[in-house]
């Protein structure tokens, strides 16, 4: 990023699948190491609205509002918790190639739809129309489990491994890997209802279908403040 930018992350799912560390080890840049949580590693579809996305010292009225739905894993360099983003799919064009083009971030665009149903469960449907890109389609419905109470993030335990990172990572058009770091409270995650009724952002990343049913959460957000992207030194492959 050029500049820090100020955001607010709405309505969104985590859904995370377990799966092996060598499986995700040969999609990630060499400067980059797996993390793993009780020996497996995890690969983290998320949807949500980015709202009010703007340069962090405008007020939040002049931002806009992306649908957004990412395919993420978890990464440690020098000790640090980050996640590293293998896509990031938006509605909005110009906020794509922006993106793209200042931020290094590999955005693609999609037209997108997140909406309610009246009550708590959210609707989100996307269709990659990125030109050259590999086909993106993704649909569910998520919403908090029922009665469900607010996860405690406890040290060590599967929801604070998965959610509370403070540092992003991704690999630019030139190969070389570049990091911002966000501030942002901790998420209020609880167990989520979920029906996916399509998702091929794996096989467009170049994964197979993890097996098994998803580690689900729900979260209705956190405001995020995200530093200007930097480059790793010496982390080209």
């Amino acid at each position: 990023m050029v500049v820090a930018l100020a955001m607010e992350w709405r309505e969104l799912l985590f859904a995370n699948w377990p799966v092996d560390p060598d499986v995700v080890s040969a999609h990630l840049p060499d400067a980059l190491a797996v993390d793993s949580h009780d020996g497996s590693a995890w690969l983290s579809v998320v949807p949500f609205t980015n709202a009010a996305v703007r340069p962090r010292r405008l007020p939040s009225r002049l931002g806009i509002d992306l649908p957004e739905l990412n395919l993420r894993t978890y990464v440690t360099v020098d000790d640090t918790p980050s996640v590293y983003f293998f896509s990031l799919d938006a509605e909005g064009l110009l906020g794509v190639i922006g993106a793209r083009l200042f931020h290094h971030l590999p955005y693609y665009y999609a037209r997108m739809r997140h909406e309610h149903d009246g009550n708590s469960r959210n609707r989100f449907e996307s269709r990659r129309l990125h030109p050259g890109a590999r086909p993106v389609g993704f649909r569910a419905s998520y919403e908090p489990e029922p009665t469900s109470e607010r996860l405690d993030l406890t040290p060590g335990s599967l929801a604070t491994f998965l959610t509370e990172r403070y540092r992003f990572y991704t690999e630019a058009p030139d190969g070389s890997v570049r990091y911002s770091n966000v501030n942002h409270d901790p998420w209020p995650l609880y167990p989520a209802d979920v029906t996916i009724e399509e998702n091929t952002l794996f096989r467009a990343n170049g994964f197979a279908d993890p097996p098994g049913e998803p580690v689900c959460y729900y979260s209705p957000g956190v405001d995020i403040t995200a530093s200007p992207s930097r480059v790793r030194k010496n982390a080209t492959r």
